[in-house]
């Protein structure tokens, strides 16, 4: 009998994995090409799980601002800067790149970045995650995650 209750406290994590830890911004705190984000944006998206920004989270990883279940905590950091080219053309402003940034924002967040020049150079401009909170509307991540 013990193995039969037993069997079935574990037996919902088996067949809900989906019920596992959310996943977070820490792989890709640094930032990268739009290659490295977009499978990890159209995962969470697509599963619907609550997506954390956590910690550093620069350049491309505030693409993660759009996930549609995505929280931030208030001890993060978050660095925002205009696109650019590669190779030859890493230091020109790449229009296309900027707009993919702003796209993923929300109308507050876009307002004020754009209004204060933080997607018009390419060196960074920081945001507490508490200002994300508090000032421009994103969910505070629970605590515990």
């Amino acid at each position: 009998m013990k193995a039969v209750a037993a069997l079935l406290v574990v037996l919902p994590a088996v067949i809900f994995p989906a019920a596992a830890r959310a996943d977070t911004s820490d792989r890709f705190a640094m930032g990268g090409w739009i290659e490295k984000f977009q499978p990890a944006i159209d995962q969470a998206n697509a599963s619907g799980e609550l997506f954390r920004i956590r910690g550093h989270c620069q350049s491309n990883c505030t693409l993660f601002l759009g996930v549609r279940n995505v929280c931030v905590e208030r001890s993060a950091t978050l660095l925002f800067h205009a696109g650019h080219g590669r190779g030859p053309n890493r230091y020109v402003i790449n229009a296309g790149s900027t707009q993919r940034m702003l796209n993923a924002y929300n109308a507050r967040l876009r307002r004020y970045v754009t209004a204060n020049g933080y997607l018009a150079k390419l060196e960074f401009s920081s945001i507490s995650g508490a200002r994300i909170i508090d000032e421009f509307g994103y969910k505070e991540c629970p605590r515990g995650g």
